[in-house]
């Protein structure tokens, strides 16, 4: 069987290793030729082909990024993508389509499946948003990494009496934030789930200077926004592709909270750092039981499913369950990220 294998949208750490289980299994357990695709979905519209054998995933485990490279492109959205995407797979012989990637990427691989093409997802993102699995492939080393920078920016707002606000992706799930400021002890956490109140944030940081210490840790994701009715009026900024500008929202809080405050404000965006780098050992080993799963379900003539992590097992999803959707942080760690203010 000829299998086609592409990864999309934004890159994340542990692609390679999802890419190398697909090729270990399904050359060496299941006799299948694996054709990669460069650039994610734009490279099936232009036909932009790489056989991956055993000799093209060696020592790929501990990198990051993409052997295949990824686009932000999806076939569905482009004036005549999705027939050209079509016309490659007939092209190519290919039997079965793998799919990493996000929502976006995902989202197009069910309209791919609906004209008649055998897909698997396989979900990944450092936002952790893809509904139906407890986990995405890079959210656990984005989340190490986030931590690492909090902890490292504490010693630096303590020793010169800051508040230091820390900014990290998340356009409309605040995983990364809520997780990272639990990890590394932030003082206050905005995610997009639970809209803020500059005034309470002026009233708490005034409150815990005056009393009991003289510096803040504040996380703040991209996509955080004020609550309606509050006095500060701020709209999302965003890029030609939809994308949200990179610090925007921390410096829009720098300049309230020294204006209400008077108190020296500092931001650090940490942006692609997020992606970047060595995959921690659980992306790694989420990424292999992906690659792995998504290879047998092809196999085994299975189509239009994802795989998730549920409990301790992975199983299965309908993709047409989960495109579109968002899984969104739950009300209980929210909570415990206030109650540890």
């Amino acid at each position: 069987m000829r299998v086609g294998l592409l990864t999309g949208g934004g890159d994340v750490p542990g692609l390679n290793a999802a890419i190398r289980a697909v090729v270990k299994r399904g050359e060496g357990e299941h006799g299948h030729s694996i054709i990669g695709f460069r650039n994610g979905w734009k490279g099936v519209v232009d036909g932009d082909v790489m056989p991956l054998t055993r000799r093209d995933i060696r020592n790929v485990l501990p990198t990051g990024g993409t052997l295949l490279g990824t686009a932000r492109y999806h076939p569905h959205a482009s004036d005549g993508g999705l027939d050209a995407a079509l016309a490659t797979l007939e092209a190519e012989r290919i039997e079965a389509l793998i799919c990493i990637g996000g929502d976006g990427t995902l989202n197009a691989a069910s309209k791919v499946a609906a004209a008649g093409v055998k897909v698997v997802g396989i979900p990944k993102t450092i936002d952790n948003d893809v509904w139906g699995t407890d986990a995405s492939i890079g959210f656990d080393t984005a989340v190490s990494i986030a931590t690492e920078a909090i902890d490292r920016i504490h010693t630096t707002a303590e020793s010169h009496n800051r508040v230091m606000i820390v900014e990290v992706m998340g356009r409309h799930a605040g995983w990364i934030a809520v997780t990272s400021g639990i990890a590394g002890g932030a003082e206050l956490v905005l995610a997009p789930e639970e809209p803020f109140d500059i005034g309470r944030i002026e009233r708490f940081l005034k409150h815990r200077h005056r009393a009991h210490a003289s510096f803040s840790i504040v996380v703040v994701a991209e996509g955080a926004v004020p609550a309606e009715g509050t006095p500060m009026h701020y709209e999302t900024q965003v890029g030609k592709f939809g994308e949200i500008v990179a610090g925007a929202i921390g410096e829009r809080l720098k300049v309230e909270i020294e204006q209400r405050t008077g108190f020296d404000t500092r931001v650090t965006v940490l942006g692609h750092t997020q992606r970047g780098g060595i995959p921690t050992a659980a992306d790694r080993i989420l990424a292999s039981r992906f690659g792995v799963a998504a290879i047998d379900a092809v196999t085994a003539g299975t189509s239009n499913v994802m795989t998730a992590i549920q409990g301790e097992q992975v199983v299965l999803l309908p993709l047409d369950e989960v495109a579109g959707k968002v899984k969104f942080v739950p009300q209980d760690l929210l909570t415990v990220a206030r109650a540890l203010a």
